[in-house]
């Protein structure tokens, strides 16, 4: 979908999450959360998983991650133009129990399946991935990522998602566009190669 009709969707959601958000918080139940999530289906595709590299693969994410991330777009902590144009309105006003509601259902989903893009750049990838790069003080992503970049704890699950989506952020992490000063401190000196081979890496996962 393009970008003008995901802001046109924005508006829309915006309308629904207002008489969502009148509701007592206790009261949502998961009828509510599907409904919303009519609604992320429209740029996240069905069950999570995006045709549209702009968007990111829902399906399996983590669900403490995803609540924490829609509460960046509500709180405006996540800035980069992708939020601010669509994101920002989306999340808005939405009530804490739809958001657990949309995390729960997106956790719950099947997995997107890996995809082979450049096989000598995935395995390039993988060795950063799984050992960082120690002669420049790298760490290896499968630290925070888990060793099948499933995700684990508070970090997200990478197994399975566009890897151009994955450059971009980390593009923008790196240049401090996304606010995330540990991740920062990982990827700053990544250089653009070893950012598309762990993309590919993962992606194919």
């Amino acid at each position: 979908m393009k970008r003008t009709g995901c802001a046109i969707l924005a508006l829309a959601w915006v309308a629904f999450a207002g008489v969502a958000c009148a509701q007592d918080a206790a009261a949502i139940d998961p009828a509510a959360a599907k409904k919303a999530v009519e609604l992320c289906s429209t740029c996240h595709g069905p069950y999570g998983i995006s045709t549209s590299p702009d968007f990111p693969i829902l399906a399996a994410q983590r669900e403490g991650y995803l609540e924490a991330q829609i509460d960046a777009f509500r709180s405006h902590a996540r800035a980069e133009k992708d939020a601010h144009d669509i994101m920002w309105g989306i999340a808005g006003n939405l009530d804490p129990a739809i958001i657990k509601g949309i995390a729960q259902y997106y956790a719950a989903q099947t997995p997107a399946p890996g995809r082979i893009q450049d096989p000598a750049a995935i395995a390039r990838g993988k060795e950063v991935y799984d050992k960082g790069v120690p002669a420049r003080g790298i760490p290896a992503c499968a630290t925070c990522h888990g060793p099948d970049a499933k995700g684990q704890s508070i970090f997200p699950r990478l197994a399975g998602q566009h890897a151009s989506y994955v450059v971009k952020q980390l593009n923008y992490i790196q240049s401090l566009v996304r606010a995330a000063p540990v991740m920062h401190g990982i990827v700053k000196d990544l250089t653009p190669e070893e950012i598309q081979a762990v993309a590919y890496y993962v992606q194919s996962k």
